[in-house]
């Protein structure tokens, strides 16, 4: 998401976030051309939302352009495709990482509405990075690396 300054058309900066209180939580983002600023709040279910995929808006952690891996998931066709325990798919396809048991485990615990998106860039990183296998180290890696 990016937002865009109506006087200059000018793309606008991430200044700070405030709270959660009393369940919700501001964002606030400024032109850096003509000073004027915007603030997003979220209701408490968008802030829960939030907190359930640990994500850390303004962090320092985060990559130079964290957004990339949501614009390329949405590029592509989604593939809903969920392979089950290593037996039921002892060749994983091609270019395809294999989810460890416990790995899977943990993925369960991500909201289903991301869960799919979540699978995707957590498989992404993984073949970046050269893993043919996404364990629970991948996992945590991904999370500190990438902000998911």
């Amino acid at each position: 998401m990016k937002f865009l300054c109506v006087k200059c058309d000018e793309p606008m900066q991430f200044e700070e976030t405030k709270g959660p209180d009393d369940g919700s939580m501001s964002i606030t983002f400024r032109c850096l051309a003509c000073g004027n600023r915007i603030t997003l709040l979220t209701n408490p279910g968008e802030t829960q939302l939030l907190r359930s995929l640990d994500v850390r808006v303004g962090s320092p952690q985060l990559p130079p352009d964290p957004m990339h891996l949501v614009r390329s998931t949405l590029v592509r066709q989604r593939n809903d495709e969920v392979l089950g325990p290593q037996e039921c798919a002892p060749e994983p396809p091609k270019g395809k990482p294999v989810w460890t048991e416990d790995a899977e485990k943990r993925l369960e615990n991500v909201p289903a509405l991301v869960r799919g998106m979540a699978r995707k860039a957590i498989e992404r990183y993984a073949l970046e990075q050269g893993f043919d296998k996404i364990t629970l180290d991948v996992m945590d890696r991904a999370k500190q690396q990438r902000g998911f």
